[in-house]
């Protein structure tokens, strides 16, 4: 059979043809040389921007000049005169619209097996966004990579497929290394260029990047941002917020000073209950809905593919561990609750070292901390959850590090926080102290939780914006 004859076979009746074209769904998968760069799932317009080079060309340059661009150099290629001139917010501001609701094709990537938005595949495209605004800022003199997360969460829930905006900018930049980036996802206005809804935003978060001279890996200075407007100023204020609550977390993490006095009273009340559960002459035994810490890891292992690699070529792209980390996340908090989770925020995380193309990346995933939904973190020091709640509050931890494929060295890259929602009672409980500080950590993360989210709770235990979020899973 010729070729001419397959494709007649393949051909669209001539109905079906018609209702296509009037759909506007013309996305026919023609047979090409060069096929469209659909390299991670990422979309198109941002993997463009990420992607630059094709691998073979990157590899075949890397070869001939016998230099590795993953190791540091003596030698700086920032330019020591460069512009620092301080640069307006809007300057760095970018849109792109994902047509989800017009183009069958890319939904396609973009669904789970239920119907669902893969959250994971928004936050490939959120960390790819943030890039593109960075450089928008910075320029191409710099190498620019994610720290760290920040928060992200849902405002308002996604119930219907629709196309999505994505919309950000540089709000925070003082003239160091570091800027932060606010991004929200909305649904896409009818009308192009139209304003967005406060109740059309569905997710809203912020990303931390660092500059780093592409040859010394070292932060180099970058411009800072130009307040012209109240709502700027604002937004600035609140960046700065951020930027001094990293920098207290950081000097009083558990790694730096021992827990506080209240969290050391409820690490000896467990202690002192689980002694009390192994007692044979005391009858109290440990509840059946509380699992041990130990009992609820899992773990996932892969070599990390030139595909998810970032706009430099040889190290993988953030928004790739973000979606890996989230979707492991989501597997734990299903496997510890034997129901199907539901979504509430990406708490602060953090990016350590960068992950090179070829490396073989390990994650570890643990039920790091719990609480009735309905109630404080003042009183959730108990490990036997409250009988009179039925759903229970979730996180997270991913420990991530990566080793090269000889596996002669060993790095940590980093470290996220997903706090999902259950409808089942549950609880964890640590028992050794690495797990103890795991789960102090984890609470901590959970009142600033309460505190971003201004701590409000609906009737029935749920946050707003909770209600319905199921369709992004």
């Amino acid at each position: 059979m010729s070729s001419t004859q397959i494709l007649r076979g393949m051909a669209r009746p001539p109905i079906l043809y018609s209702k296509y074209r009037l759909m506007g769904f013309m996305n026919a998968r023609h047979f090409h040389i060069s096929t469209k760069l659909r390299t991670d799932g990422v979309f198109k317009e941002l993997t463009e921007m990420r992607v630059r080079t094709p691998w073979i060309e990157a590899l075949k340059k890397k070869q001939d000049e016998g230099i590795d661009p993953t190791k540091k150099s003596d030698i700086a290629a920032t330019p020591p005169d460069r512009d620092l001139t301080p640069k307006r917010m809007a300057d760095s501001y970018h849109r792109v619209v994902i047509p989800l609701a017009q183009d069958p094709w890319l939904l396609d990537n973009y669904l789970n097996a239920d119907g669902h938005i893969r959250l994971g595949t928004i936050f490939m495209d959120l960390d790819a966004l943030s890039g593109v605004i960075a450089y928008k800022h910075t320029g191409d003199s710099v190498t620019t990579v994610t720290a760290a997360v920040d928060r992200i969460t849902i405002n308002h829930p996604l119930k219907e497929i629709c196309d999505l905006e994505l919309s950000g900018q540089v709000t925070f930049a003082t003239g160091r290394s570091s800027m932060e980036i606010s991004i929200q996802v909305a649904k896409a206005p009818k009308q192009g260029g139209a304003p967005v809804h406060k109740e059309d935003v569905l997710m809203t978060c912020e990303f931390t990047m660092v500059s780093l001279d592409p040859n010394t890996k070292k932060p180099v200075a970058i411009s800072p941002v130009k307040i012209e407007t109240e709502e700027e100023k604002s937004l600035f204020s609140l960046g700065e917020k951020n930027y001094n609550t990293k920098k207290d977390r950081a000097k009083t993490g558990l790694r730096k000073q021992t827990p506080n006095d209240e969290e050391s009273d409820l690490i000896h009340a467990m202690w002192l209950r689980q002694l009390e559960y192994h007692d044979p002459n005391n009858p109290l035994r440990k509840p059946p809905n509380t699992q041990y810490m130990s009992t609820t890891t899992l773990h996932s292992s892969q070599i990390m593919q030139p595909q998810y690699r970032n706009r430099h070529n040889f190290m993988i792209f953030g928004g790739y561990l973000l979606k890996t980390s989230f979707e492991l996340a989501f597997c734990c908090a299903a496997a510890f609750s034997h129901s199907r989770p539901t979504f509430v925020s990406l708490d602060p995380s953090t990016f350590e070292n960068p992950v090179p193309v070829g490396s073989v990346l390990y994650l570890k995933a643990t039920v790091a901390y719990t609480e009735p939904a309905t109630t404080s973190s003042a009183s959730a020091g108990n490990d036997n959850p409250s009988s009179s709640s039925s759903s229970t509050r979730v996180q997270i931890r991913i420990d991530s590090k990566v080793r090269d494929i000889e596996h002669g060295s060993t790095k940590p890259t980093g470290q996220f926080n997903y706090t999902f929602l259950v409808e089942r009672d549950i609880g964890v409980a640590p028992q050794t102290y690495e797990e103890f500080m795991i789960w102090v950590d984890a609470r901590r993360r959970a009142g600033e939780g309460r505190g971003a989210d201004g701590g409000g709770v609906e009737p029935g235990g749920r946050h707003a914006g909770e209600r319905g979020v199921r369709v992004m899973e």
